[in-house]
This record gives structure tokens, C-alpha cells and sequence, in this order.
């Protein structure tokens, strides 16, 4: 079994940056991704309010950089590479990997993120992949001439909405509210979108199909109109985010909606156990605060480490 400093789930904002100060502090620092790090900012086709990039720059060049940062001062991170357990050993913890890899760590960073919510309607599971998808920048091009929707109304969903008129011929943006939620600097953007027609106070009743793809979106009203059938070719989600908690569900106390509960430094209620990120019960979610909390966390943590230290 190897013994490092701090092991940190996810390799997202919050966990890239909780590694680049773990490292910096000359930490043993291992980062466990199940995927490709950078979290879900590598799908986001371009951040205009992360400080530092005036112009801008695409979610992936973000989370190269995050990472690029974080290996340059030691910190070591494994792509593709699940922790299916975090169990409590004395003081330590002991994480286990989905390559069968044990590791005695002094603290654990829990920086999982969120996943996007399904709709849970008829359809949706049935033409996942075949017309219905939850990341534009990954799928748009695929779309070309097309006439597709984006269900949802904050930041995300017009953002992406207007990411896809670059493809996309049409762009239907359905919201079950009369008006978006999203910033009102977005929103001008979208409504100056000759590409983009607004289906308000509407939500998704069934996503239809044909030749096994998507072929229209069947559309309830929540203002007393009839239903609307929307010929269509694709279906992009965007109505909000689940926590990815599953590691340490047994351990941390979580809020109603499943986020875990973390003080204003990233502790949670298992001493020596942290979280930070979009996995937390934090308001904003955004890059800038994941980030700012993973900061917050692996300082909490070295702290930890120390005292566990004069204490022996």
C-alpha cells in the first residue's frame, strides 16, 4: 500500500487547484480522475469570466492549463481512474481504486463535481446518443443545417443555445418559466440571435423518434395552451446538476438535494476529510469558486496533516 499526503477525487477546477497548492506546499499529492481532467469545464466552449483571460478562452484551454499548473509543481494525476472506496484507518483513510490500487492517505480533498439532470421523460433514454445529448461543444458539429432545441434557461442552457446557432440552422430554447433565468448579459446575446426561437412557459413531454433518432419534441404547456409538437433533429438538457457523492456517502453529511455540507474551509463533519467544488452545498457554482474552495480545502487539509503531526 502506498502511503502519500493528500488524495484528491476529482480533477476538476476544484481538485486541480486544490493539487497545485497541496503540491506547492511540497505535499505528496495524488489527483484520481475517473475521466478526462478539467470536469465539466472541458465542454463548455468558451469562459469569458475567469479572471486573468480578458478575451476569453475555450473550457478545454482552461483545464489544459489547470492541469499543466498543477503537474508542473508535483502533484500526480491519474486520468481514468475511479475510487470506488474511502474508508477511515485510525487516523488516515485508506482509498481504493478502480484498478484494485490501495492508498494510505494522511487527507482526503472529495472534489467530485455534478452531473447533469435527465428530464425522465419518454424517449430521452431510448435516443441518448442518437439525437439527444447533454454537452453542445461535444456533439453540435454533428449537426449541421439541423434544427435542434435546448431545454432550460439559466447561464448553461443559453450559452449553449447560442454555442450550437453556429451549426445548427434553427435553435428552439424551451423553458417551462414565462422568462430565463439566465445572466442578463447572455440573455441580450440570445435574444439578438436571429437563429434562436424562444418556446417559453413550455416543458418536454416526449422526445419522438424515427429511423432510431430523434425526429421532434412533443411540448406541454404550463399556461393553458395545447401541446405543441416541434419537428426537430436534436435534443440538448441543460435543467440543472446532481451531485456526484457516491464516495463518500457514508461518511459526510449531506444536504437535501444530496450536496455534501462543508464549513466556510472546505471541512466536513469526518475530520480530515474535505470537499470542494460543484459537489458541495456551496451557492455559486461557478469555475472561479470551485476553484477559490479548492484552494481553501487543501490549505484546511495541510493544516490537518500538521497538527495530526505534533500531536503524535
Amino acid at each position: 500500500m502506498r502511503t502519500i499526503d493528500i488524495a484528491i477525487i476529482g480533477a476538476g477546477p476544484a481538485g486541480l487547484t486544490a493539487a497545485l497548492y497541496a503540491a506547492r506546499a511540497r505535499a505528496s499529492t495524488v489527483v484520481f480522475e475517473q475521466g478526462i481532467p478539467g470536469g465539466q469545464i472541458v465542454t463548455t466552449d468558451w469562459v469569458e469570466n475567469y479572471p486573468g483571460f480578458p478575451k476569453g478562452l475555450s473550457g478545454q484551454e482552461l483545464g489544459d492549463l489547470m492541469l499543466a499548473q498543477a503537474e508542473e509543481f508535483g502533484a500526480e494525476v491519474q486520468s481514468f481512474t475511479a475510487v470506488t472506496s474511502i474508508k477511515p484507518a485510525d487516523l488516515d483513510f485508506i482509498v481504493t481504486t478502480s484498478e484494485d490500487e490501495e492508498f494510505l492517505a494522511k487527507s482526503v480533498i472529495i472534489a467530485t463535481g455534478a452531473i447533469p439532470k435527465k428530464l425522465g421523460v419518454p424517449g430521452e433514454a431510448e435516443f441518448t446518443g442518437r439525437g439527444v445529448s447533454w454537452c453542445a461543444t461535444c456533439d453540435g458539429a454533428l449537426f449541421k443545417d439541423k434544427v435542434v432545441s435546448v431545454v432550460g434557461g439559466g447561464d448553461a442552457a443559453v450559452e449553449e443555445a447560442l454555442f450550437l446557432t453556429k451549426f445548427a440552422s434553427r435553435v428552439h430554447l424551451i423553458h417551462r418559466r414565462d422568462e430565463l433565468r439566465a445572466t442578463k448579459c447572455i440573455q441580450e446575446r440570445c435574444f439578438a440571435n436571429e437563429k434562436i426561437e424562444m418556446q417559453l412557459s413550455r416543458t418536454v413531454k416526449e422526445i419522438q423518434g424515427a429511423d432510431g433518432k430523434v425526429s421532434g419534441t412533443l411540448l406541454a404547456s404550463t399556461s393553458g395552451e395545447e401541446d405543441l409538437l416541434l419537428p426537430l433533429d436534436g435534443v440538448f438538457i441543460f435543467v440543472g446538476i446532481d451531485p456526484v457523492n457516491t464516495t463518500a456517502i457514508d461518511l459526510v453529511e449531506l444536504d437535501e438535494k444530496g450536496y455534501i455540507k462543508i464549513d466556510h474551509d472546505g471541512r466536513t463533519n469526518w475530520p480530515g476529510l474535505f470537499a470542494a467544488g460543484d459537489v458541495t452545498d456551496s451557492e455559486l457554482k461557478q469555475v472561479i469558486t470551485a476553484a477559490a474552495k479548492g484552494a481553501s480545502a487543501a490549505f484546511e487539509a495541510l493544516r490537518f496533516i500538521d497538527e495530526k503531526v505534533c500531536s503524535i
